[in-house]
């Protein structure tokens, strides 16, 4: 067995969390580097970013808006992948809608519930009230490529850039402001998760259609709000992260190496730049077990359940 604790598992601490405007009315709420969540006004209503985990947390977040930003009702909801920790506290807000991709959707149905075991076990402390979790979150409105919100006082675009964190991440992009909520496509300070993820192209082209937008603001997955500069720098340290994974993936089974061998040398690869970084212990043996299929022609990923989660960490954490 692992000598380390599993996962998340013993990250009981709290954090602290920072509510930030980024423009007029538009708002992100992040928690050394537990999921971002975000909020943008509109005339008549409120369009929210992510739902966290369950009810009593999405309460939390709800609590500060009401408290610091706008008592107008929520609209729309949008999320940005199927994830429990984005997902399971959407009952909160009683939005009139709940928008993602279609792919999210599909997602949710077919493996839904066992995310929602995995991750429970994986990150506990998020999931405090998960009693109140009424059972899957299923989107009300969904899309393909892109739509547009008309808030009244500004225009929001919701874009598919490609497969990525998952097969149906989407992003939502003030264009007048240039503010990019990048959901886990993009993470500033934050050790991506591949473990549903189409690594190869999530590392090619959905990022460089990411970068592409040249935002002047991005609010990632997980970690601070970056600007300027520092938006291409969260970009890059994504996107190197996920070819060194890759890359080094390969290189071991090329070389007929092990599944073990391919996580020790990746891990040390990554470890002088990333793992200072939150959840980078926790998502390593993910991370390279979900590249090993894909690199083994698994396009579409494995599920992960709270069984499998155990026997691929102990396999490969240590």
């Amino acid at each position: 067995m692992s000598s380390k604790p599993f996962a998340s598992s013993a990250d009981l601490a709290e954090k602290e969390a920072t509510l930030e405007q980024l423009a007029d009315g538009v708002y992100a709420f992040t928690a050394q580097g537990d999921p971002n969540v975000g909020a943008i006004v509109g005339s008549e209503a409120i369009l929210a970013i992510e739902a966290r985990a369950t009810p009593v947390m999405a309460q939390r977040w709800i609590d500060v808006v009401r408290d610091r930003v706008s008592e107008l009702p929520f609209g729309d909801l949008v999320l940005t992948h199927y994830h429990a920790v984005r997902t399971l506290g959407a009952s909160a807000f009683n939005a009139e809608r709940i928008i993602s991709h279609a792919k999210t959707a599909a997602l949710i149905e077919e493996r839904g519930a066992e995310d929602w075991a995995s991750e429970q076990g994986r990150m506990p402390r998020l999931f405090l009230g998960a009693e109140s979790i009424p059972g899957l979150t299923r989107p009300t409105t969904t899309f393909d490529d892109a739509i547009t919100l008309d808030l009244g006082n500004r225009t929001v675009e919701l874009r598919h850039l490609g497969r990525g964190h998952t097969s149906g991440d989407i992003v939502i992009w003030l264009p007048d402001e240039r503010i990019l909520f990048a959901g886990d496509l993009v993470e500033a300070e934050a050790a991506p998760y591949m473990g549903d993820a189409h690594v190869a192209e999530w590392s090619s082209t959905t990022l460089d259609n990411v970068s592409a937008l040249n935002a002047a603001q991005l609010v990632g997955g997980r970690g601070p709000v970056v600007r300027d500069t520092a938006v291409q720098q969260a970009i890059e340290d994504t996107r190197a992260f996920l070819r060194t994974t890759l890359e080094g993936t390969r290189a071991v089974r090329d070389r007929q190496g092990t599944l073990k061998e391919a996580f020790d040398d990746v891990h040390a690869k990554l470890a002088p730049r990333y793992a200072g970084f939150p959840i980078f212990e926790h998502t390593m043996p993910f991370n390279v077990q979900r590249t090993w299929d894909e690199l083994d022609g698994i396009d579409h990923p494995r599920i992960w359940t709270a069984e499998r989660d155990r026997e691929v960490w102990d396999a490969l954490q240590d």
